[in-house]
């Protein structure tokens, strides 16, 4: 079969849930026993999201083979279990930076370097895939960020649109947009919606589908409205309603018949309607989930994506523990010695984020000790592990000034290092210990009966500081052991302290490998845990 392309754009405003919906648009079509790859194509000219404030774009999610991008792939690998790299995640920034150094080598011959035909042949080339070897796809759905009408988002619709016209009916676009509520004039109002696509329109690209976001639910003569002002068939015309969860996203949209539609479209027999068993069956254990486990979020971002798959890990294993996991964020800069038994009240369990810098981790210390001591259930991940080692080196191991390189130059207790490699770098982006390591389990540990008796593992990585080995008997002396050990490097990846109930750290990041029908070994351990207190 040859490759078709989904595209997926949106109008009107952002933060509508395109992710959501090109997730979902995979995972129907992978049910249907297609093969498919999900990319997104941001217009932002950073190079890629390593260096953004968590505050203005969420998490920054890591790909196995170690390269940052929007969190967005996180949902698309949460639905569909696909493997995304870095060839699923392409900014303005990365296209722009591959034209210029062509043009640097001499490759265009002289030519004079301009957005059309140069830049959106760039981006066609991506969008195609060109790249990528060994990969034949049934489906490329690509994920334009950004809202229509956007200047930095017109050249990649000038290259959906070159691709329509070469690819004919191999193409499909699907246009995202919002159909606002007016509860003075109790409407709901369609012109948002009719002005996007007539903006679209306006570049050369009549969408194919319209999925319509909205608050209240839409009756066929609104459907039919905006089929008719919309050039679109009506049966083309779905809605995305407010759902009780992102995961009810697919379902819904095959009940509306998204999928089939995009079969039509394209010229391929539509077939039977896929059960999709095994994601009911989670979707039935979510509703049925009622007992309330709580646990506590200590970070320093106030924020929900920036810790975005971090929730869904500890939502994932909860569903799948039987529990509802209710998360209360902890500002850790709010934290202090005198408050942080009524900060952690009623926290069946504590989860002490990652992060970078200096501000907070003097409360993400003061919550570790509390843990520590109360015997209270602790998961850190990256620098939360971190925190949890310079915390037993202050208070067990009576290095009172014990620190991270990262923050005290001046401590002669580094119980946390820059890593030997990292010591010459001077540029921020894609420069540190990224993507997937493997790592090897002490038998026995708790950590190892987590992974359900695996002694080999690989997980990923973002970090620059590391323990230091210089203590590792110390620790283990004292109760704190490294049951974790990167067999090429001996780094230490997992930390954990057998005595307690569960407290364990990770310098890696699990969250990342956390999918819907296969929830993380650690969280699912960490839930069933809160589950016995």
């Amino acid at each position: 079969m040859q490759t078709k392309y989904i595209f997926v754009t949106g109008g009107v405003v952002s933060s509508l849930g395109k992710g959501i919906i090109s997730a979902s648009i995979g995972k129907l079509l992978q049910a249907r026993g297609y093969k498919v790859t999900i990319q997104k194509f941001d217009p932002y000219i950073n190079v890629d999201p390593g260096t953004l404030n968590p505050y203005e774009h969420g998490e920054c999610y890591v790909t196995a083979d170690g390269f940052e991008t929007d969190l967005d792939l996180g949902h698309y690998e949460r639905f569909t279990d696909i493997r995304t790299t870095r060839n699923n995640s392409i900014t303005t920034g990365r296209i722009y930076k591959t034209v210029i150094d062509r043009e640097r080598r001499g490759d265009y011959l002289g030519k004079t370097i301009q957005v059309v035909p140069h830049i959106t042949d760039e981006i066609k080339r991506r969008m195609l895939r060109e790249d990528v070897k060994n990969e034949k796809p049934d489906f490329v759905i690509t994920e334009v960020g950004g809202t229509i009408g956007d200047i930095e988002s017109q050249p990649f619709l000038e290259a959906i649109r070159q691709l329509r016209c070469q690819l004919g009916r191999d193409v499909v676009c699907v246009h995202l947009t919002y159909v606002p509520y007016l509860k003075a004039a109790d409407e709901l109002k369609t012109k948002p919606t009719q002005h996007s696509v007539k903006e679209l329109q306006s570049m050369g690209i009549q969408p194919d589908i319209l999925v319509l976001r909205t608050e209240r639910h839409l009756d066929d003569a609104m459907r039919l409205k905006v089929a008719s002002f919309c050039n679109v068939e009506l049966e083309c015309v779905v809605q995305s309603e407010d759902m009780p969860s992102i995961y009810e996203v697919p379902v819904a949209m095959q009940r509306q018949g998204l999928d089939a539609a995009i079969l039509r479209k394209i010229g391929i027999p539509v077939g039977e309607t896929p059960a999709m068993l095994p994601w009911h069956d989670f979707l039935d254990k979510r509703r049925r989930a009622s007992r309330e486990v709580h646990v506590g979020l200590v970070g320093k971002y106030d924020l929900q994506d920036a810790y975005k798959s971090i929730r869904e890990s500890l939502g994932l294993a909860g569903i799948y523990n039987d529990v509802k996991v209710c998360i209360h964020f902890v500002n850790s800069e709010e934290i202090c010695a005198d408050n942080v038994e009524s900060k952690l009240r009623g926290m069946a369990g504590v989860l002490i984020c990652p992060g970078f810098g200096q501000r907070g981790i003097d409360g993400k210390i003061v919550a570790a000790a509390y843990c520590r001591t109360h015997d209270i259930p602790t998961f850190g991940i990256c620098l939360g592990m971190q925190m949890m080692v310079i915390e037993f080196a202050r208070n067990v191991l009576g290095y009172k000034d014990a620190d991270s390189a990262e923050m005290s130059h001046d401590t002669h207790h580094n119980v946390i290092d820059l890593m030997e490699e990292q010591k010459d770098i001077t540029q921020m982006g894609g420069t540190m210990r990224l993507g997937a390591y493997d790592c090897e389990l002490t038998k026995g540990s708790r950590a190892c009966k987590a992974y359900e008796g695996k002694t080999k593992i690989s997980e990923r990585h973002r970090h620059r500081y590391e323990f230091n080995n210089s203590y590792k008997a110390e620790y283990e002396a004292r109760g704190m052991k490294c049951v974790g050990i990167n067999p090429d490097t001996n780094l230490v990846e997992i930390v954990e302290i057998p005595d307690l109930r569960w407290y364990i750290g990770t310098q890696f990041h699990p969250e990342y490998s956390s999918t819907v029908l296969h929830p993380h070994p650690l969280f699912m351990s960490f839930i069933k845990e809160l589950i016995n207190s």
